[in-house]
C-alpha cells in the first residue's frame, strides 16, 4: 500500500519549488482548414482548431519493401502491403452547462498480406478516449474515464509522457507527434485546477489486469478496448506548472508506478517570435532496457522463465536519466523546424549493440535466440523511447508549401551510435473544404549491422484519401 499522504506532500513541495506550463503537441493529422472552423473567404483560419470536434472517413493503402535482416526476423514477418478503410471520430458533447462527454474512436476494416480475408483480424476498433469532464467551480475540472493524458515539451521523444507505453495500436505514420494523438488513453480519474499563469493536475490510474504479452500485428484485439495495455499497474501522477519570469516557464512532475518513483521537469524559453528553447528530463531508479524487456517477457510467458539470457544483464537498480533538449524555429514562409538531442540512459550502448548482433549471428528465423533478441526490440518500441542511448531528431512542417493548401512534413531520427536513420516525408493537399489527399514515404537507412539498417522493412509508401464531415 502507498503512503498517500507522504507522496501527496512530496508532490506539493515539488510544485511549490517552481513549476510551469508545457504545451501539448497539436494533432498532425491534416484537416482542411475550412472544415476545422468557419472563416470568411480569404480570411486566415483561427490559430487554434478544436480537435475535439472531427469526423472523417479515410482510406490508406501501403506497400512495403522487405529485406533479409542480419538477425533473422521471427514469423510472422511484417506485411508487404496493407489496405485500410476507417471511420475516425473525435467529438465532445455538452451534457450540462458544466458537464461534458468526450469520445475519440477509430473503427478499421483492414486487409493485408499476413492476415486472412474476412477473419477476426480484419476488424479493428481503437477506443482511444471516452470520459466525462465536470467543472464544479470555475477553473477546477474533475475527469473520469479513458483519457489520453500527455506531458512534455519536446517533439521526437517525451521522457515525461509517462502514459505513452503500450498505447500505439496500428499506426499509419511514424511521426511521434501523430503517434502522441492517435493512441489509446488510460482509464483514470483526473483533477485539474487552472489559474492565471499556472495549473496543477493529479491523476490516478488503477491496475485492472496483470501484464499481458507484447502484441504483434496479427494478434491485435478486434473490438476489445485493450485496457490490459494501459491499466496493468497502479499509477499516480502529480504535475504542476506556472509561468515564471518573462517568457521562461517550467513544469515539475512526480510519477509513481508500482513501487517506483520517477521525477520529471520541463523547461521552455521563448526568444522573440521565432525561436523556442526547451528541455525535458525524467529520472528514477530502474534497470536497463534489456533487463526490463527480458523480465517482462518472462513475467508474461513470452520467454520461458528458465531460459538463459541471450545478452549480458545487470539486474540492479540504478538512477537512470532520460533527456530531450532542443529548439524550434519558425520562418516567415511558414516552415517550422524542430532539432533535438535525445538521451536514454537505459537504452542500448555501443557494447549492447555489438552483443545483440553477435548473439544473433548464424541463427534461424525459428531460433529461440532470434525470437528473444527481437522481443527486446519489440518491447522497446512499445515503450515509445529511443532504443539507443544517444540520438538526434530533426523535423519540419511547411504549411502552404510551394502552392496554397499543400502541407509537407518530414523528419529524420538518427542513431548516433552507428549513424543509421529513420526517414519520413509526407505531403497532404486540401482538395476542398471536405477532401484531403496525401502520400507518405518512410525508410530505414543504414548498414546491415546498425539500428535502423537491421530492420526487416526497408521502405514503405502510403497513399491516403480522407472525407471530412
Amino acid at each position: 500500500m502507498w503512503r498517500h499522504g507522504r507522496w501527496l506532500a512530496c508532490g506539493l513541495l515539488l510544485v511549490c519549488s517552481g513549476v510551469a506550463a508545457a504545451d501539448e503537441n497539436k494533432d498532425l493529422e491534416l484537416i482542411p482548414e475550412d472544415a476545422r472552423a468557419p472563416a470568411a473567404p480569404g480570411a486566415e483560419p483561427p490559430a487554434t482548431a478544436d480537435l475535439r470536434q472531427r469526423i472523417y472517413l479515410g482510406d490508406d493503402l501501403s506497400v512495403s519493401s522487405l529485406r533479409s535482416p542480419s538477425v533473422p526476423f521471427p514469423r510472422p514477418t511484417p506485411p508487404d502491403w496493407q489496405e485500410r478503410l476507417f471511420l475516425d471520430l473525435r467529438k465532445q458533447w455538452g451534457l450540462a452547462s458544466n458537464l461534458n462527454f468526450t469520445l475519440s474512436d477509430r473503427f478499421n476494416l483492414r486487409a493485408e498480406s499476413d492476415i486472412p480475408f474476412a477473419g477476426h483480424e480484419t476488424v479493428l476498433n481503437e477506443f482511444r478516449e471516452g470520459f466525462f469532464s465536470w467543472e464544479p467551480v470555475p477553473g477546477t475540472y474533475l475527469d473520469g474515464g479513458r483519457i489520453n493524458l500527455k506531458s512534455g515539451v519536446a517533439v521526437g521523444f517525451n521522457p515525461t509522457d509517462f502514459f505513452k507505453t503500450r498505447t500505439v495500436v496500428d499506426p499509419t505514420s511514424l511521426d511521434p507527434t501523430a503517434l502522441r494523438e492517435n493512441r489509446l488513453g488510460t482509464l483514470m480519474a483526473r483533477a485539474q485546477h487552472i489559474w492565471d499563469g499556472g495549473a496543477f493536475t493529479v491523476a490516478f490510474a488503477p491496475a485492472l489486469y496483470r501484464p499481458t504479452p507484447v502484441y504483434v500485428d496479427t494478434d491485435l484485439r478486434s473490438l476489445d478496448p485493450s485496457f490490459d495495455r494501459t491499466n496493468a499497474h497502479d499509477r499516480l501522477l502529480l504535475k504542476g506548472n506556472a509561468d515564471l519570469i518573462g517568457d521562461f516557464s517550467t513544469e515539475a512532475l512526480l510519477y509513481r508506478e508500482g513501487n517506483r518513483t520517477t521525477l520529471g521537469a520541463n523547461l521552455t524559453e521563448t526568444l522573440g517570435q521565432s525561436v523556442v528553447l526547451y528541455t525535458e528530463w525524467a529520472g528514477g531508479n530502474t534497470t536497463s532496457l534489456i533487463d526490463q524487456a527480458l523480465t517482462y517477457g518472462r513475467q508474461t510467458g513470452t520467454i520461458p522463465f528458465a531460459a538463459p539470457s541471450v545478452l549480458p544483464l545487470d539486474p540492479h537498480l540504478h538512477f537512470q536519466n532520460a533527456l530531450s533538449v532542443g529548439f524550434s524555429y519558425t520562418t516567415e514562409s511558414k516552415i517550422a523546424f524542430n532539432l533535438e538531442y535525445h538521451f536514454n540512459e537505459a537504452g542500448f550502448s555501443h557494447t549492447d549493440w555489438n552483443n545483440w548482433f553477435r548473439a544473433g549471428r548464424g541463427t534461424g528465423a525459428v531460433s529461440p535466440i532470434a525470437a528473444e533478441l527481437w522481443f527486446i526490440r519489440g518491447f522497446a518500441a512499445e515503450q515509445q523511447a529511443p532504443i539507443s542511448e544517444h540520438s538526434t531528431f530533426l523535423r519540419f512542417d511547411w504549411v502552404d508549401a510551394l502552392i496554397p493548401n499543400l502541407e509537407i512534413t518530414g523528419f529524420v531520427n538518427t542513431d548516433l551510435n552507428d549513424g543509421s536513420s529513420l526517414f519520413q516525408l509526407g505531403a497532404d493537399y486540401y482538395l476542398s473544404n471536405a477532401w484531403t489527399v496525401g502520400a507518405l514515404v518512410n525508410a530505414d537507412l543504414g548498414v546491415k549491422h546498425s539500428d535502423f539498417g537491421s530492420l526487416p522493412q526497408a521502405a514503405t509508401i502510403f497513399l491516403t484519401l480522407a472525407r471530412y464531415f
